[in-house]
């Protein structure tokens, strides 16, 4: 579900959003497409598979295309995040209308729902090379921002190793959680109507 759906929709996020801002980098490499073969890394898919963690192609973005570099970087970056936050709500509307008996139909709605959480939470980590870095460098002053981008090895490095050493999980979770019961919570009347 993740290599098929979740990611090549949370990287078309990116390079539509960079397309509206005037960078065609991606749409030219052909990476503005729902298409799960334009986004899939090798390696970032067998590692899902096998270990539960992963990621897709980056999406190759110019920023000098951009009339505001920093504010399009920002902006294209929190499109993929966005897009997986529509995605969950959409599964939420869904598995709130559902009324059906299949409950394996029920687990997929619930599942796409918490994945597509899990990866908008993950991804605004403000840590390079993940999305929120971005937002973090447009809000920081442009020394400060440019220090961040050129250590950003190191933050990386040291998120993975919360990740591994399960460290990052705990308050990972509870963000998602708060989230998942904000979108059930939105949409709850949805369930008594239907």
């Amino acid at each position: 579900m993740i290599v098929l759906l979740i990611n090549p929709l949370h990287e078309c996020a990116h390079a539509w959003s960079a397309h509206k801002l005037g960078d065609d980098t991606a749409k030219q490499a052909g990476r503005m497409t729902l298409s799960p073969l334009a986004h899939v890394d090798p390696w970032g898919a067998l590692l899902l598979l096998f270990c539960g963690f992963g990621w897709a192609k980056p999406v190759p973005v110019n920023p000098n295309n951009f009339q505001n570099p920093r504010k399009g970087m920002m902006l294209t970056a929190i499109a993929g995040p966005l897009s997986n936050l529509l995605a969950a709500l959409a599964g939420m509307i869904a598995l709130q209308c559902y009324s059906g008996d299949m409950e394996t139909v029920k687990y997929i709605l619930y599942y796409f729902v918490i994945i597509n959480i899990n990866l908008c939470v993950f991804n605004m980590i403000p840590v390079p090379p993940l999305d929120g870095s971005r937002v973090l460098t447009y809000l920081l002053p442009p020394n400060a921002a440019i220090w961040l981008m050129k250590n950003q090895r190191y933050f990386y490095g040291i998120v993975m190793l919360l990740m591994v050493t399960g460290l990052l999980s705990v308050p990972l979770s509870y963000v998602v959680s708060w989230i998942y019961k904000l979108l059930y919570y939105m949409t709850k009347f949805l369930a008594v109507i239907t």
